[in-house]
């Protein structure tokens, strides 16, 4: 073979990996799962998102068990890339018994919710989800938090970064897309979804905790450790744990809320 037709014959390879990458990438960053419609697990009352394009996204709200007088707070949780907000509906029962709401955003394309997943269509959920909660007389407009976990971290620094919020507490996220992506070979400049949260985080100074198992083979715990160095007073913990089977990290949890939680319902830090 002459070096003309080696060299085309990269090129073409070339040419097919980069055209594969490109159309494939988003199958694998979200393997997104659908649900029924009309369905919804005991305990949430289902929102629906008027999300700026026109279109509807779904949420579930989580009331707390021990309401206060007035206004509740509210935690915004979002999701990792394989998970639904179906399956976090129980596990947020401790903040519930603070006397916390939850509101636990779906992303475009996944559970009930219509669309297609993007970071522009799951950034565009979490600003209706704020916005919902701005609208809602149940919840204490000065005392939201952000919670993200693994690629739900981009969308809780996003309305971090945009919005006065009350905390960002970040669990198992990454700083960007691109260093996990270079793993597998894939250029930079490739990455349509890049979610850098490093790069929002120099938006925002509030309160901000960081929490990442130390064994984390998914996203390793140097994201972590950068994340909570960008902000100045940032809280990081590392847990004793990997990517997928960190156990609730709630006595953390509590006390990084208390200070904000001013009104003083709950339990007491720690339980």
């Amino acid at each position: 073979m002459s070096l003309l037709a080696a060299g085309k014959s990269l090129i073409r390879i070339a040419a097919v990996f980069l055209a594969v990458a490109w159309f494939a990438q988003r199958s694998v960053l979200f393997p997104a799962t659908r649900l029924p419609p009309g369905s919804c697990p005991p305990g949430a009352e289902p929102v629906a998102l008027q999300l700026a394009s026109g279109g509807v996204g779904e949420a579930l709200f989580l009331a707390p068990m021990s309401p206060r007088a007035g206004r509740s707070p509210l935690i915004i949780f979002t999701h990792g890339n394989g998970e639904l907000a179906d399956h976090w509906v129980d596990e947020f029962a401790r903040p519930q018994s603070w006397g916390w709401a939850v509101l636990l955003v779906e992303y475009p394309g996944y559970g009930r919710s219509p669309g297609s997943p993007s970071e522009e269509s799951i950034l565009a959920a979490q600003e209706a989800a704020y916005q919902w909660a701005l609208g809602d007389r149940r919840i204490d407009a000065s005392l939201i938090v952000a919670y993200g976990r693994s690629l739900g971290g981009a969308p809780a620094v996003r309305l971090a970064a945009r919005h006065p919020i009350a905390g960002l507490i970040l669990e198992s996220a990454f700083t960007s897309v691109r260093p996990l992506a270079a793993a597998y070979l894939l250029p930079g400049f490739l990455v349509r979804d890049p979610f850098d949260n490093l790069a929002a985080l120099a938006g925002y100074r509030g309160p901000l905790l960081v929490l990442h198992g130390r064994e984390d083979r998914v996203v390793p715990v140097a994201h972590g450790r950068v994340l909570a160095a960008a902000v100045p007073g940032a809280e990081f913990h590392e847990l004793e744990c990997g990517h997928n089977d960190c156990p609730r990290p709630w006595p953390i949890v509590r006390r990084f809320l208390a200070p904000t939680d001013f009104k003083g319902a709950g339990a007491e830090p720690g339980a």
